[in-house]
């Protein structure tokens, strides 16, 4: 376990948001149109087309507690959902968190 939440770790080091999604997901989409919309920069990780996918979504549940997709992450940090993430824009801190 401690292999894959390094392997999160990189990637959230990596880019400044990542959504880790699953390809057929309705919230997911939703999710990568409103960064594509805003043209913010975003790393998408499609956990139902990787091969230990299952795991990470796993380890990043032990380690936000949350399991469901997408789980976004803005500069390292734990943003939430496809909710979270449509509220935080509507209300303006999206556009903080993108830019501390």
């Amino acid at each position: 376990m401690s292999e894959l939440k390094d392997f999160i770790q990189k990637e959230h080091d990596a880019s400044p948001v990542v959504v880790w999604s699953k390809s057929y997901c309705p919230y997911c989409t939703a999710t990568k149109n409103l960064f594509q919309k805003l043209n913010v920069p975003h790393k998408v990780h499609e956990l139902d087309q990787m091969s230990n996918g299952n795991d990470i979504q796993a380890a990043l549940q032990q380690m936000t507690g949350q399991r469901t997709v997408p789980n976004v992450f803005i500069k390292g940090k734990h943003l939430g959902g496809n909710d979270d993430t449509q509220a935080a824009h509507r209300s303006g801190h999206l556009q903080q968190l993108l830019s501390q």
